[in-house]
């Protein structure tokens, strides 16, 4: 049994394999949070202090009790009305414009197996996986009700949060904000860290101390977006990647979002994470409800190294779905940076032919293919084959392809529509605008309503059309916009329209994967702006940036990697000079950022040299050879590309036993120093054989001593070594 309910004191307890979480219901109904970190026993409600906190404000059951006060405990699940002015959990505004609930502890249950959120993604566990705690809090006067969902993994030190909203009252009421994950801490000194960017240059890391005042991050952009992540991470001062106390929150959704972290008066933290409350004003009537998406939370005393690991296993094992979930991908190419729109049917197939003699699996056919798409300026909506354009139907294309021995596959966005299409001229009123306002464009187009089922549905039979007449294995699903003007022509709340947009997206997607069980479907938001773990749920690969440069890509896929397994990166080689950046670097430099994720290719390789495709050949026998250890692996950062002169990360087996160890140099200088590079995750005790040197080393030797990367003149020049155990030290 993870979860615990002491009767006399109501207090909860929650235990991982390496972590506690205690919370109570107190005398007064209120929750109370007493404690989250290294595991230990014994009830915490003893941390509590209680006394006069003037201006702060009593609970009238409290009588004339001045020493308790919501302002100054920490909660399970603040909400404004209790005296609480610290940023809350909720917002409710009622249909007499007041503000504010008294929520109490009404019921508690616990079983076996993790909860499901319906219409929304969540983490998934069997009855031997999983647990769940249910709390069920009640406002007595309006009838309002709270359910607190608590889903625990042991295994991997995970804790999922959700709360469901019902409107349990006779009249109306409009949800203002609303967040499913909370932290509260009496004391302690953090910093924030979160993963900030903008289009091609998605999660760079910030670390910023928690002091008095909020500290905000967010997407107001119907997507959650390139320019943050919708995850943070709580470290105490002077945690790094191997010691220390840390925190970590991911909210499993793909919408607008916020994030808070905030020191109070009496110098303690809040951490918040949930749905946005600039854009919402969720309508209640009687009887309805709202989900609020689920977080996901973590704890590690070891460092931010562990507390990665602990999201990847959890990401990788119990949110993503189907049959690529533990298998191995296809190495692909993609035709955007090999031919752009300036394609016909011959272009790919010569693209297969090159891709067949190469080792290459798979050829996806990018944006182009359908309408009158020959630029971005058209066409979306109108999902039918442009066989002029192929020169063949899309059916007999995909058959040439595989008859090559090649994988076909396919890029869509259904979510989008252009003003200059069939679709758009049909049905103006399914374009979300403002009425009497000209649209705010993003890349030329518009952005259809998907709140509202006759549009999906529309699209979907268009898209199936398509599915249904061709052999195709493999779908790049993108959205290449911002939401700008919110308004459903089917709405009469507009409060509600961007939340209900993202239910019809997984409405959609949860169609797509439930019809087409055997496709691989890769995430894409003009390249990482939906980069998260709610796609995660219907696609196990995401698209991790539009910016393919490979020193980009360090630093990229390095903030990615603190909440994401590699086996979801989306990591391609391209050409050079890279068509983002200009920069020239060389195969092996590309290839072996690449293979820190996906893998596989965004040029043209009919334009390769025979010298380059003797490497590009290497490359995909090597990443097919190492494929168990880079998937399966423990991830190690094993420096900072952000203020490192080089990127170094490692993939080791759980048990030891095997490592693929990459480095890549971003700095050289004259009369170069020497860069030394400790290993981490192996057995000390044991003796590690370089398989391509033949070298033995001590695995104690190369995790505490490290070993010299050669110094060789040259930009950008990369390195990967091979270990394999050999036999224990004597």
């Amino acid at each position: 049994m993870s979860i615990h309910f002491q009767k006399e004191k109501r207090i909860f307890t929650i235990h991982t394999k390496h972590t506690t979480y205690q919370f109570m219901a107190d005398p007064y109904g209120f929750l109370i949070h007493l404690y989250y970190g290294e595991k230990t026993e014994g009830t915490m409600d003893y941390l509590l202090t209680y006394m006069d906190r003037g201006f702060s404000g009593n609970p009238y059951d409290a009588g004339e009790d001045r020493t308790y006060s919501l302002d100054a405990l920490p909660q399970e699940f603040p909400f404004m009305g209790s005296g609480d002015f610290r940023s809350t959990a909720l917002i409710v505004r009622n249909e007499d414009q007041t503000y504010g609930c008294d929520l109490r502890y009404k019921s508690h249950q616990i079983y076996d197996g993790k909860y499901s959120l319906q219409g929304l993604p969540a983490v998934y566990g069997e009855e031997n996986q999983a647990q769940t705690l249910q709390i069920d809090l009640e406002d007595a006067v309006s009838g309002l009700t709270v359910t607190l969902y608590y889903g625990v993994l042991p295994q991997y030190d995970i804790i999922t949060r959700s709360t469901v909203i019902t409107n349990g009252g006779n009249e109306r009421i409009y949800v203002e904000k609303a967040d499913s994950g909370v932290l509260d801490f009496v004391y302690g000194d953090y910093d924030l860290m979160t993963f900030y960017g903008r289009h091609a240059m998605e999660r760079n890391v910030s670390r910023t101390p928690v002091d008095h005042g909020r500290l905000c991050i967010g997407s107001w952009r119907g997507a959650s977006s390139h320019q943050y992540n919708p995850a943070m991470i709580l470290a105490q001062k002077g945690t790094d990647e191997d010691h220390g106390l840390c925190y970590g929150m991911a909210l499993v959704y793909s919408g607008s979002f916020s994030g808070e972290a905030m020191k109070d008066q009496y110098n303690q933290t809040r951490v918040l994470m949930g749905l946005p409350f600039e854009q919402m004003a969720y309508p209640l009537d009687p009887g309805q409800k709202l989900i609020v998406p689920e977080t996901v939370m973590s704890s590690s005393s070891r460092g931010l190294a562990a507390l990665s690991r602990n999201f990847h296993k959890c990401f990788r094992r119990h949110l993503c779905r189907g049959k690529y979930q533990m298998s191995p991908r296809p190495v692909l190419v993609n035709s955007w940076e090999a031919a752009y729109f300036d394609f016909t049917g011959e272009t790919i197939l010569k693209l297969a032919r090159d891709a067949a003699g190469l080792g290459i699996d798979m050829v996806v056919l990018d944006d182009g293919w359908f309408g009158k798409r020959n630029d971005d300026n058209t066409s979306l909506g109108d999902w039918q084959v442009n066989e002029e354009k192929l020169g063949c139907s899309m059916g007999e294309l995909a058959d040439q392809v595989n008859a090559l021995g090649v994988k076909f596959g396919l890029w869509i966005e259904p979510e989008m529509v252009s003003e200059d299409s069939d679709l758009y001229r049909a049905h103006p009123d399914w374009a979300l605008k403002v009425p009497g306002r000209r649209p705010v464009r993003g890349r030329n187009q518009l952005v259809l309503d998907f709140s509202r089922a006759e549009v999906r549905d529309h699209v979907f039979r268009q898209i199936c059309q398509v599915l249904d007449h061709a052999h195709i294995e493999y779908i790049k699903w993108d959205m290449n916009r911002s939401i700008c003007d919110i308004y459903s022509e089917a709405s009469k709340d507009q409060g509600r329209v961007l939340y209900d947009y993202m239910l019809g997206v997984y409405d959609f997607l949860e169609k797509l994967t439930s019809r087409y069980p055997d496709i691989l479907l890769e995430g894409c938001c003009g390249g990482g702006g939906r980069f998260d773990p709610g796609m995660l749920y219907y696609t196990p690969q995401i698209w991790c940036s539009d910016n393919t440069d490979a020193i980009d890509r360090t630093r990229i896929q390095y903030g990615t990697s603190f909440f994401y397994p590699v086996s979801c990166v989306g990591a391609h080689v391209s050409a050079v000079p890279n068509h983002q950046t200009g920069r020239s670097v060389s195969m092996e430099t590309r290839a072996i950022a690449a293979m820190a994720g996906t893998f596989g290719y965004e040029l043209d390789l009919g334009q390769l040299s025979d010298e380059e495709r003797e490497e590009v050949r290497c490359h995909v026998q090597n990443y097919r050879k190492y494929y168990r250890l880079i998937a399966d692996g423990d991830y190690y950062r094993l420096s900072d590309p952000f203020h490192d002169p080089l990127a170094a990360w490692a993939f080791v087996a759980e048990d030891g036993s095997e490592a693929l160890v990459s480095a890549i140099m971003l700095e050289i200088h004259g009369n170069m120093t020497v860069n030394y590079l400790k290993l981490k995750g192996l057995d000390p005790s044991a003796l590690y054989k370089d398989t391509h040197s033949g070298r033995i080393y001590s695995g104690g030797a190369l995790m505490y001593a490290g070993f010299p990367l050669p110094v060789k003149n040259g930009e950008y020049r990369a390195f990967q070594i091979h270990l394999e155990m050999q036999q224990e030290v004597e």
